[in-house]
Order: structure tokens, then C-alpha cells, then sequence
């Protein structure tokens, strides 16, 4: 099987790495995970160091391994790091996104709590008594209660 793969190396030479990338870099269409692509990319910077020098195939896969593990801890670091950081924290967190915006009580709050119609949907509240036709503003969320005060 390796002499196999060999003869196909030695015959069209550097070309087989480039090859070899773009086949990993397709394949990861079929195969998700973010993985084939550092082993695709390692490929093709074998396939330019395999231009400029004459080193045997086994060096040249050496090469390509130790290539491939270091982009892919290189790149999961990368990767990782970049999905830390997020341009709206809130995006999931329909009630968070309310809390400092100021709404009208169509009914009054009482011991209990009450409802605040909020867009399309019904919220629970809870805060001091207070009339309807108060304005309030949301100052906190406590599970799916949202906890309001009335503005001054």
C-alpha cells in the first residue's frame, strides 16, 4: 500500500501534495468539524516546500505531520478564542436584552405581580405596587420574572 502511495508521489512530485490539500479542503465539506482543513493546508505547504527542495517522500510526510498537528492545535487555539468573544452577549437572552427599557402597565402591579405585554409576548412582573398607566423600567430579570420599578 505505502509503495503504492510512493510511486504516485515520486511520479508527479510536488504537484501530489497540492493534490492531496485541495482533496482534505473538499472533503471537509462532506466531513464538518474544522479539522481537514489545517491537514489540507499542512499538504500544500509540503507541496511548496516539496518545489523547493528534493527531499524524500518519507521526509516530506514527516514534514507534512508534524505540519498537520501543529496547525491544527495552532488553529483550534484561534478558533476557540474567536468564538469566546461575541459582538451581541445577549443575543439568546430575549429578557436581557429588555432590562433599562421603559414600558407603560396596561394593568396595575400588585402583591402578586402582574403581565406586561412586551412585542409579541406576555411577560411576568413583579416589583412595588403601582397603578396602571405607570411608567416602568425593567431593572432586573430573576428566571423568567422580570423585576420592575417605576420611573421617576
Amino acid at each position: 500500500m505505502f509503495s503504492t502511495i510512493e510511486t504516485l508521489f515520486l511520479q508527479y512530485g510536488a504537484w501530489s501534495w497540492w493534490v492531496l490539500g485541495l482533496v482534505l479542503l473538499g472533503a471537509e465539506i462532506f466531513a464538518p468539524g474544522f479539522i481537514l482543513v489545517w491537514f489540507g493546508a499542512a499538504a500544500i505547504l509540503v507541496g511548496v516546500l516539496a518545489l523547493l527542495v528534493s527531499w524524500p517522500i518519507r521526509a516530506l510526510l514527516l514534514v507534512w505531520a508534524v505540519t498537520s498537528i501543529a496547525l491544527l492545535i495552532v488553529g483550534r487555539r484561534l478558533v476557540r478564542s474567536a468564538d469566546a468573544r461575541s459582538q451581541d452577549p445577549l443575543l439568546n437572552d430575549r429578557a436581557g436584552r429588555l432590562i433599562g427599557r421603559v414600558f407603560t402597565l396596561a394593568e396595575p402591579l400588585g402583591e402578586n405581580g402582574g403581565h406586561l405585554s412586551i412585542d409579541d409576548t406576555l411577560w411576568r412582573i413583579r416589583g412595588p405596587l403601582t397603578d396602571a398607566g405607570t411608567r416602568v423600567r425593567i431593572a432586573s430579570v430573576e428566571g423568567s420574572i422580570l423585576v420592575v420599578e417605576p420611573v421617576a
